[in-house]
């Protein structure tokens, strides 16, 4: 099964750790990564914390811990290559909606792109 196909059949929760230039480290619960068709990956992510910091850092960590018993699961070495504001094909990829903030404007969200530079079991060598 390829990385893909794993993170579409399953289910647990993903944990993605950003730093900014002085190294001060960030986790921030997010969902699953979406695969794209030129390899890259990518997380729907709003203008806070994770974001800013990869502002100045590209490289990220992404943990996947499955559901069910035991300690299985994925982590995922990132590189931020790029990303869209607001495109449409957020709105495409959203697996969930957004509703606008309190004065009727919506925030905005990026597309951000990675290159998986490195994949490990959760647990292991």
């Amino acid at each position: 099964m390829n990385l893909s196909e794993y993170f579409e059949n399953t289910k647990g929760k993903g944990i993605l750790a950003t730093a900014d230039s002085e190294g001060k480290v960030d986790v921030a619960i997010y969902a699953r990564p979406h695969f794209m068709e030129d390899g890259s990956l990518a997380f729907i992510m709003r203008d806070r914390l994770t974001h800013a910091n990869l502002q100045s850092n590209p490289h990220a960590a992404y943990l996947f811990i499955e559901e069910g018993p035991g300690y299985k699961g994925k982590r995922l070495y990132l590189t931020r290559i790029r990303e869209e504001e607001n495109s449409p094909l957020i709105q495409e990829l959203s697996r969930r909606s957004y509703s606008s903030d309190s004065e009727g404007t919506k925030e905005s969200r990026f597309l951000v792109y990675f290159k998986l530079d490195k994949q490990r079991p959760l647990i292991g060598s």
